[in-house]
């Protein structure tokens, strides 16, 4: 028997950055891409924050994996006709971000761009497409390898497995039968439902972390205001609105303006926090500490301090 369960892309905005449910986001990155991946940490970054202009059809969320790789998993809902120029512009911008001062290339992680999308993106009849840089010699189409000294420094043995890799899971081309395990999270991402027979990593916990009446009454009414705009967007919206009828414009605009309210409201909170862990520091360093007893103190890397004070800029 089916069940109903809240959006994925709702719950990557609240549920899934909690540490409890990590197992969760584990469960559809080892599926997806059939290794185990086991969750370090969710990571605040420029390039996953809200965008103060409601972005409401658009939801991401970066993650850092066992092995210090980054994982940007962004969910669009709304046709984007640059999704792609977006797509390469986001894992360049991972990589700037992420190359502290000094650091020499080498440093630079491995991305994953795990892109998915509810509407028709580019041609083609497959529901999951996987991107990846392949270097073809021109004359004797061979594929370029990473040489042995190379392979041994580390541990690598193709560009590709140093260059970003692109995961696009076209939702709207999935036939709703699922086959194997990818299959059924593609099916709960699709549809929110969980079937009883699924057997998914992740899918377990998400079944019962993820049920709409496990929700405390403000989150409830967060995430009814959010589908409500979902589907305003997605059925009448731009046709009301170039219709001139009020009525749509008055439904949705209160609930625009208090999600832009609210985000504004956290964007303020956490840049107050982050002065005064800033200004923390600065008096720590003027009593003459170095960042190791800073990081001590404050429960920070050298590099996060290095990086709240504006040294890898």
């Amino acid at each position: 028997m089916a069940q109903k369960h809240i959006r994925f892309d709702w719950a990557i905005k609240k549920l899934l950055r909690n540490k409890a449910n990590f197992e969760i986001l584990e469960g559809f990155l080892t599926e997806l891409l059939m290794e185990d991946i086991f969750v370090q940490e969710i990571i605040e970054s420029e390039s996953n924050k809200e965008n103060p202009y409601d972005k409401s059809n658009r939801v991401d969320i970066l993650v850092k994996n066992h092995r210090g790789e980054l994982m940007l998993i962004e969910i669009q809902n709304e046709n984007e006709y640059d999704y792609f120029h977006r797509m390469n512009y986001g894992q360049a911008k991972l990589i700037s971000e992420n190359l502290f001062a000094g650091n020499k290339y080498a440093a630079i992680k491995k991305v994953y761009s795990i892109n998915i999308v509810y509407f028709d993106l580019g041609q083609g009849t497959d529901y999951i497409y996987v991107g990846e840089t392949v270097f073809k010699g021109m004359h004797d189409h061979d594929e370029l390898r990473l040489s042995t000294k190379q392979q041994e420094i580390y541990a690598l043995e193709k560009p590709s497995d140093i260059f970003a890799t692109y995961y696009l899971l076209r939702l709207n081309n999935f036939d709703d039968i699922p086959e194997n395990t990818l299959d059924e999270w593609i099916y709960f991402l699709k549809r929110s439902e969980i079937q009883d027979s699924f057997k998914a990593k992740g899918l377990k916990k998400a079944k019962e972390a993820m049920r709409v009446d496990s929700l405390n009454a403000a989150e409830k009414e967060d995430y009814d205001n959010y589908v409500k705009v979902q589907r305003i967007r997605l059925g009448e919206i731009d046709t009301a609105w170039e219709g001139g009828k009020d009525e749509a414009r008055k439904e949705i605009m209160p609930i625009v303006e208090e999600e832009r309210r609210q985000k504004e409201e956290e964007r303020r909170q956490k840049e107050t926090m982050k002065n005064a862990l800033k200004n923390t520091i600065l008096h720590l360093q003027s009593l003459g500490m170095d960042l190791t007893q800073i990081g001590n103190i404050t429960g920070k890397t050298q590099e996060e301090i290095s990086e709240i004070l504006g040294y890898n800029k």
